[in-house]
């Protein structure tokens, strides 16, 4: 490499934290030392406007619309991105075939008394922007309300000890990287609450004609999180899922075997549908498809009744 490398991420600071794990990955897989590595913070359209649901602003490409823009552009070299934020449908000329080793994907529950979800009132108010979560927490407590917060991880806690809310939901990974585990008032369990596809996973984009930044790529790839992702990527995929579609997917590898659960809500959250099977790691796409299509047809086969 002549040049340096430029990453691009959203400026929020769990995401240059993305972007700099990135860069130590690449620096310690290559001979590229720090200063050949640029980061780049870049403002999205989900940043901005924070009051609404992302579904209702056209969905989890506000935030990486901005990102492939300034790759498509040539201003950054590699975007990186949190895979559960980015759209199934790939950008033309642009792809998205690396991933970091996963983190840890379950969903943590911050409450301001240290309750855990059982032990909270009845009408107690959860914070999540996610259909997903609602009707999962739902699913466990009918009693329960949810009510939309949207923001990076220091505003969602700030508000929360603001008592606008009883208890906010978030994802594990973020809490632990900004070091903030002693907010912690539960860790659920992925059989209490599938995670959203993706979840825990750092994915990494690039122009498919930038056969240098491909081949660089191909050397921080984590095989074991790649065909986790593939799995439960393809499930979306199937059911066209963006943030309107509450689904969670999860993916385990053992030896040569990788399962994968999913479950599907319908629209009002009354209905789920759930899935799980096994194949070879090697079929972890065709798995994906296939329990995405039984999950279709579950849900087409309740409309009809």
């Amino acid at each position: 490499m002549n040049k340096k490398i430029t990453i691009g991420s959203r400026s929020s600071k769990l995401a240059l934290i993305y972007a700099q794990i990135t860069k130590d990955k690449i620096i310690e897989n290559t001979n590229l030392k720090d200063q050949d590595i640029l980061i780049k913070g870049i403002t999205t359209k989900g940043d901005q406007v924070q009051d609404v649901r992302l579904s209702e602003l056209g969905g989890k490409g506000l935030f990486s619309s901005n990102i492939e823009k300034e790759l498509q552009e040539k201003n950054i070299d590699i975007a990186v991105h949190a895979l559960k934020d980015l759209p199934v449908l790939e950008t033309k000329g642009l792809i998205v075939d690396t991933f970091l080793e996963r983190n840890d994907p379950r969903e943590i529950l911050i409450t301001n008394d240290k309750k855990r979800l059982k032990e909270l009132k009845s009408n107690s108010i959860i914070g999540t922007s996610s259909f997903r979560r609602e009707f999962q927490i739902k699913n466990i407590r009918t009693d329960l309300n949810c009510k939309i917060i949207r923001g990076n991880v220091d505003t969602r806690i700030k508000k929360l000890k603001d008592r606008l809310y009883d208890a906010i939901i978030l994802s594990y990974t973020g809490i632990q990287l900004l070091k903030l585990n002693d907010q912690i008032s539960e860790i659920f369990s992925v059989k209490d609450i599938i995670p959203s596809a993706g979840q825990g996973i750092i994915s990494l984009q690039c122009r498919e004609e930038d056969k240098e930044i491909v081949s660089l790529l191909k050397k921080i790839n984590h095989n074991e999180t790649y065909q986790r992702a593939k799995a439960e990527r393809n499930v979306l995929k199937v059911l066209e899922g963006d943030c309107e579609t509450a689904v969670g997917a999860h993916a385990i590898i053992k030896g040569n075997k990788i399962t994968l659960e999913a479950e599907l809500f319908s629209l009002d959250g009354t209905k789920r549908f759930y899935e799980k099977k096994s194949s070879e790691v090697e079929n972890a796409k065709e798995l994906g498809n296939e329990v995405g299509q039984i999950l279709k047809i579950k849900s087409n086969n309740s409309h009809k009744r």
